[in-house]
């Protein structure tokens, strides 16, 4: 086989396995427009019929959707904020800085990454309570405020980041506050970005936590009020509703994406110096 034909095989694969992957969003995002009474009828089909805004129209009316959604949206925002923060602080340190019982220390931020969520569960809820945070902001933000990912992820790149650029900083009278947030931080953006992308996809999908820690329905997130939406007592289920409500749910992360696609981790050393 020639280099041509590898080279136009290679890419016939590529573009299967993205109509594999695209083509359940794009039957989402089609039947959420269809009728309840004919999705079944039309699913299948590249054409879709009866098609309507109503499902949209009904989501917002009969689920507080708006509140739900702001929700989510605050708890992602604040907890990508604070997991990037720490995150970069610790992760600084661990590299940088010389204090007893580091190694040791980091040794149980590693630890952390081997435990599974579900363990930390009960604790974490018990804490709340006595802290009075349950049914609250605080309650969703602050547990995921902090992980052993994020920090060993900034600490990987912040160990290959050039003394040179932090030297240049210290003659110029910068402390190491200083140099850390006008030198270092600005130049760690390809990791931040891609740091912040995990960190605000896992919160806006998170379930099993808001789902224990929020009592009342203004506090819901969108994962737990769809859930509870498509588990409310009805004798038919409104599908076109959950699909509505499915890609409302979907929007936000992939904007969230598309935005800071270029910094991803394939430019994580972009804007830096080699020693």
């Amino acid at each position: 086989m020639t280099r041509r034909l590898r080279t136009i095989f290679g890419y016939f694969i590529l573009i299967l396995i993205a109509i594999s992957m695209l083509y359940p969003f794009f039957v989402m995002v089609n039947l959420s427009f269809v009728e309840n009474s004919h999705i079944f009828t039309q699913a299948g089909k590249l054409v879709y019929g009866h098609l309507t805004v109503d499902n949209y129209k009904n989501v917002f009316t009969q689920i507080p959707l708006a509140r739900y959604f702001l929700n989510s949206l605050i708890v992602a925002f604040f907890t990508t904020i604070g997991q990037v923060l720490f995150a970069a602080l610790a992760g600084y340190a661990f590299a940088r800085m010389k204090f007893k019982g580091r190694d040791v220390l980091f040794l149980i931020v590693l630890i952390t990454m081997l435990i599974p969520p579900q363990v930390n569960i009960i604790p974490l809820f018990f804490i709340m309570r006595e802290l009075h945070l349950i049914d609250t902001y605080a309650a969703l933000i602050l547990p995921g405020m902090f992980g052993g990912f994020g920090i060993f992820m900034m600490r990987q790149y912040f160990l290959n980041y050039p003394k040179d650029l932090e030297e240049a900083a210290k003659i110029d009278g910068c402390n190491i506050i200083q140099s850390f947030f006008k030198v270092v931080l600005p130049l760690a953006l390809p990791v931040i970005v891609t740091l912040g992308l995990f960190t605000f996809v896992s919160a806006w999908n998170s379930f099993m936590w808001p789902l224990i820690v929020t009592n009342s329905e203004s506090m819901r997130t969108l994962p737990v009020g769809l859930a509870i939406f498509k588990g409310s007592f009805r004798e038919i289920t409104l599908w076109g509703d959950l699909l509505a409500c499915s890609v409302i749910c979907t929007v936000p992360v992939i904007g969230v994406f598309l935005l800071g696609k270029k910094y991803f981790i394939n430019d994580i050393m972009q804007g830096g110096v080699k020693e």
